[in-house]
């Protein structure tokens, strides 16, 4: 995995994306900047949807919503295309994964709205910055991510399983990791739970859901955050006819500042 695009812009980073010259996932790719989970689904479920990331504002921050057919994200990526501009898409048809594939353009339709959710990369920047050393970047890998037996609150046809991010924390900079991440709240905000994952419903820290494994050290522990991956769990327990997502970990990386979202 290549990581000399870490100092590039986002416009510069979305332009190699929408030609096909980087297809990985994005953590660790334009840090400082707000990177975001992607929704796509048709507008007779948006009103549904909208009210499902209101109920669930730590697994679904709302960053943007987009009028329907619309492609530009214009608050907070003005020139953007979000047909081309993720790595890589997922097309969950009637709640299977039927597709991933690179570009949509050929799949858009214009009934369908786009909804920007917040993304713990954003705070991986700012735990890196305070000490705080994340193996998964180290390593060039994917976070690990996990389907929890956390629920979910219904909203219309949506409902589910909540998703959680997974990063290993040395156990002496735990108390730094809440601090850091509890400053971004549009951001999935602090943990959710804190050391042995069979209490939320993972059997196996070695194999995650969504993901790569991330290698948990003896100094270490397992830090679990809400994820924005949660609307895919929730996409194969509600069926909805089709909803299109980002493939996880390769996120829509705007031109808003992480500080912006920051509670200082």
């Amino acid at each position: 995995m290549e990581n000399n695009n870490s100092t590039t812009s986002p416009s510069e980073i979305r332009q190699k994306i929408r030609h096909g010259e980087l297809i990985r996932p994005t953590a660790g790719l334009a840090p400082g900047y707000v990177q975001t989970n992607v929704v796509i689904l048709p507008k007779e479920l948006s009103s549904d949807f909208l009210l499902f990331c209101k109920r669930n504002p730590r697994a679904c921050p709302l960053i943007e919503v987009m009028d329907p057919g619309e492609f530009e994200a214009v608050l907070s990526a003005p020139n953007s295309d979000i047909r081309s501009d993720i790595p890589l898409y997922r097309i969950y048809k009637d709640g299977i994964l039927s597709e991933e594939i690179s570009d949509i353009k050929t799949k858009w339709r214009k009934d369908f709205v786009t909804f920007l959710i917040g993304c713990s990369f954003t705070f991986e920047a700012a735990l890196i910055k305070s000490g705080i050393q994340l193996n998964h970047i180290k390593e060039e890998k994917n976070v690990s991510m996990f389907v929890t037996n956390i629920p979910t609150e219904r909203a219309g046809v949506f409902s589910g399983p909540m998703v959680v991010s997974m990063r290993s924390i040395q156990i002496d900079k735990v108390d730094q990791a809440i601090q850091t991440t509890s400053k971004f709240p549009s951001m999935h905000g602090a943990p959710i739970h804190i050391g042995n994952p069979k209490k939320i419903g993972i059997l196996d820290i070695d194999n995650p859901d969504f993901g790569d494994r991330t290698l948990i050290k003896e100094n270490e522990t397992p830090v679990f955050w809400a994820c924005g991956v949660t609307p895919q769990s929730i996409a194969m327990s509600s069926n909805p006819p089709i909803m299109i997502t980002h493939a996880p970990g390769h996120m829509f990386i705007t031109d808003k500042k992480d500080e912006e979202y920051a509670i200082i």
